[in-house]
């Protein structure tokens, strides 16, 4: 099990230093998370993404408590706590990503403005505003992400699960991008975003099943840092 722990602390300490260098999270804003059978592994609070090496591990168990290393981990550890206790998630991303943060305060759900939707269930939703890390943002969030893994937090960033960190990542990654094009486009005066109709998006998320090189994974796919692109 320590093993485990080892290899999924070195790929979630490369995530988060990815979520600065992608601009998705500024400082030690946003979070990182892997669960590892009962374990749940999160990055520690107010410590530089640079600064973690392997003896910076932070585990806590399904409640919280801690299971190994000193550090305490990330305020928002009840939103990832909630969230594995009530999916099947092997991991979750939380940014505070420029434009996704700016479409939580104008809308309640971003609208399907591109079949990528399709990847993290359908519109995504904009979980109610609540202070960071309390169970009330907790309880929005897993609302939210009923039939969906991905959401946007009102006034505050994202949250995606997935069946492995390198999809969380990258689907986190899409929602960003998704916002971005909505935000281009609905800032056209005069013009309206056409937007795709949930029969498509049902359409799309049977073929993004399908998609891939089945039974022969590539190198990025087998560590799981590849989602469908649909291109």
């Amino acid at each position: 099990m320590r093993s485990a722990w080892a290899d999924a602390w070195r790929e979630l300490v490369a995530t988060a230093r990815r979520t600065v260098a992608d601009g998705l999270v500024v400082g030690t804003s946003g979070n990182v998370s892997v669960r590892v059978g009962d374990t749940v592994l999160v990055t520690p609070s107010g410590i530089a993404y640079d600064r973690l090496g392997p003896d910076e591990l932070c585990a806590v168990d399904l409640d919280g408590r801690p299971v190994a290393g000193d550090l305490v981990p990330t305020s928002e550890l009840p939103m990832h706590l909630a969230v594995y206790r009530s999916t099947g998630a092997a991991a979750v991303v939380h940014t505070h990503a420029v434009h996704a943060t700016a479409v939580s305060t104008l809308v309640d759900e971003l609208p399907a403005i591109h079949y990528m939707a399709a990847a993290l269930g359908g519109p995504v939703r904009v979980a109610p505003y609540a202070p960071y890390g309390s169970e009330e943002l907790a309880t929005h969030v897993l609302e939210a992400l009923r039939d969906r893994s991905g959401c946007l937090l009102r006034n505050h960033g994202t949250v995606v699960h997935a069946d492995s960190l390198g999809r969380a990542y990258d689907n986190t990654a899409q929602l960003e991008w998704m916002c971005q094009v909505w935000l281009a486009a609905a800032s056209v005066p005069g013009r309206t975003p056409s937007l795709l109709p949930p029969g498509e998006l049902d359409r799309v998320a049977e073929r993004l099943r399908g998609y891939g090189q089945h039974g022969r994974p590539s190198r990025a796919e087998s560590r799981g840092t590849r989602p469908p692109s649909g291109g």
